[in-house]
């Protein structure tokens, strides 16, 4: 029979033979079905890739373990450790390839050295790459790498953004008060949390990529950090979820308006942020003192903590600190931001200059208590 005369199933059925394809009707799988085995294989996959990155880092730190003996043995001789590793590197490049250069096994050394045996336990079993360890191990203060350690497994912070996070000195930012030293860094023993344990002073939105000397208005910066919301997020810290851009707030007269409002799950609060481009006035504190308690009346719920303040200023006049509602206050807080990266320098004095004001705020409570 001519193909042309065949019925039209017959006619599929017979180009399908041609082209080797099954002539079983097509099979209708559950959707659930194929996700469990594809989760399945991606649990399998990421399991070998710990395991595999858990033996590497083992035997990056026995390396340089042993790297340490042999150059201890032969320290009377000059010179003698950077031959050693240079002689080492020639001959496992040769034998393994890549990865065994100079500097990579200089690296090796200041793993073993930066993480001494009682404390290797930690950073291997803690999934951390390679990469992410290499970058803690720049940080010279040992309470801040255990808390940079802590916190990029807790987070599961990127490379980049633990890269970024030392960099502007997040642990620092946040050590703005001398009294919770001990809950930051005791892993595992950490003091009931207060809202000052949430802020830094100064915040850093290089990320907005803002040109100095700036001239970006309030409501182009807040538009440019709700653009970058994933950004600012991790620079304002844990447990904050976005709620609303210029919030309303009504009453039976007029409306106002908030510049940001978040909710953060671990203080259990409503966090108010009001942006200024300029230096902290009295106006700007009595704004936001408004803020709060209005936020407390007209939208806190019945399980949820005291509504927080923060005003983000360029400037903060300590003057304005220490004689209006933000002393002693644990509702209402002024910190500082910047729209670039400091130098090392800029932010080390930044900070101290924090703590000194907060050393300040204590010792006058104290004299007042008495």
């Amino acid at each position: 029979m001519a193909l042309c005369c065949m019925p039209k199933t017959a006619r599929v059925n017979s180009r399908k033979r041609a082209s080797g394809e099954s002539l079983m009707p097509q099979m209708e799988i559950e959707p659930s079905f194929i996700q469990d085995v594809r989760q399945l294989l991606r649990q399998a996959r990421q399991q070998a890739y710990s395991a595999i990155n858990s033996a590497m880092v083992e035997a990056y730190w026995q390396i340089g373990r042993r790297i340490v003996e042999e150059e201890q043995k032969g320290q009377e001789r000059a010179g003698y450790g950077e031959g050693l590793i240079k002689e080492l590197s020639k001959q496992l490049t040769a034998e393994f390839g890549k990865g065994f250069s100079l500097a990579n096994l200089k690296n090796f050394r200041q793993f073993y050295l930066t993480f001494p045996e009682a404390e290797k336990g930690y950073a291997v079993r803690s999934q951390l790459t390679w990469t992410h360890l290499r970058l803690v191990m720049r940080v010279e203060n040992p309470r801040a790498r255990a808390y940079y350690l802590q916190e990029t497994v807790a987070e599961k912070w990127s490379t980049r953004q633990l890269e970024r996070n030392i960099n502007t000195f997040y642990y620092e930012r946040l050590l703005t008060s001398a009294d919770k030293h001990a809950a930051l860094v005791q892993q595992g023993e950490m003091e009931k949390e207060t809202p000052r344990d949430f802020l830094k002073d100064p915040y850093v939105f290089e990320f907005l990529d803002i040109p100095e000397p700036y001239q970006a208005s309030e409501k182009e910066i807040e538009a440019a950090l709700i653009e970058n919301l994933q950004a600012f997020l991790l620079e304002l810290g844990k447990g904050f979820s976005f709620v609303g851009r210029q919030f309303r707030l009504s009453t039976e007269t007029a409306h106002y308006y908030t510049d940001l409002v978040f909710y953060n799950y671990l203080l259990k609060c409503f966090v108010l942020f009001d942006l200024k481009t300029g230096a902290l006035t009295p106006q700007d504190v009595g704004q936001m003192d408004m803020y709060v308690r209005m936020f407390d009346d007209l939208k806190r719920g019945t399980d949820d903590n005291p509504t927080i303040g923060v005003i983000l200023c360029t400037e903060k006049s300590q003057t304005v600190v220490k004689y209006s509602v933000l002393s002693g206050s644990e509702q209402l807080f002024a910190t500082k931001y910047r729209l670039y990266l400091p130098t090392e320098e800029e932010l080390v004095a930044e900070i101290e200059r924090e703590k000194q004001l907060i050393r300040e705020q204590l010792r006058l409570q104290g004299e007042q208590a008495q």
